[in-house]
């Protein structure tokens, strides 16, 4: 499973804005974007004025980011949407809102994405009763996942609802006492990250 491993901190400040890629830290004043936002490397005060393809570019590097997504599989991503009918930008966003890793974040069941990634790939949660493992596993309407019985003492998911810092989006039903949510909808585009601009993404991608 390809990943990235750096620091996840110098993506955010990179893309000029908080990707929220460390959990709670990027609440505090801990958080590296907020004592430097400055872009990462010996030049990086030094801002440039950036043209239309620059903006496409970081839009696109942004998103992929917030998804942790890769640049082959974001490709993909992106041809698979563009075949689909409807707004290709929608549908490209539909499609990463709906892997197991993001909804799992989305419910509250992980402080970040990168955590929900993990809690994924180690097998904690199943999907109708069988367990998956894998992060961008496209959940469908009418799906139901849970933590696994067997983990649900662990600690991780002893303080969810503690710790929940967010609410679940309309088109996610989520039960904190058996840790489980529902896939009520396909989400809709006012549902989704408001902040990304899809439709630069698909500037960049039909040159």
């Amino acid at each position: 499973m390809a990943r990235y491993t750096e620091s996840v901190c110098r993506l955010c400040r990179r893309e000029g804005a908080k990707l929220f890629l460390k959990g709670t830290r990027c609440y505090t004043k801990k958080c590296s974007f907020e004592r430097r936002p400055t872009p990462p490397g010996q030049h990086g005060v030094r801002r440039r004025k950036v043209g239309e393809y620059g903006l496409q570019l970081r839009e696109k590097q942004k998103m992929r980011r917030v998804y942790l997504v890769l640049e082959r599989q974001f490709r993909n991503y992106f041809e698979t949407a563009d075949s689909r009918p409807g707004v290709t930008g929608e549908n490209l966003l539909r499609m990463l809102e709906l892997r197991l890793d993001n909804v799992v974040y989305r419910a509250g069941f992980a402080m970040s994405r990168p955590q929900a990634r993990q809690f994924v790939a180690h097998g904690h949660f199943a999907v109708n009763g069988r367990r998956v493992d894998i992060p961008s596993y496209q959940v469908k309407v009418g799906d139901r996942l849970e933590v696994r019985r067997s983990h649900v003492q662990r600690d991780p998911f002893k303080t969810v609802a503690a710790t929940r810092s967010a609410q679940s989006p309309e088109w996610l039903s989520v039960d904190l006492p058996k840790l489980s949510a529902n896939i009520l909808d396909l989400p809709r585009r006012d549902q989704m990250p408001l902040d990304l601009n899809e439709q630069l993404v698909v500037e960049y991608y039909s040159r």
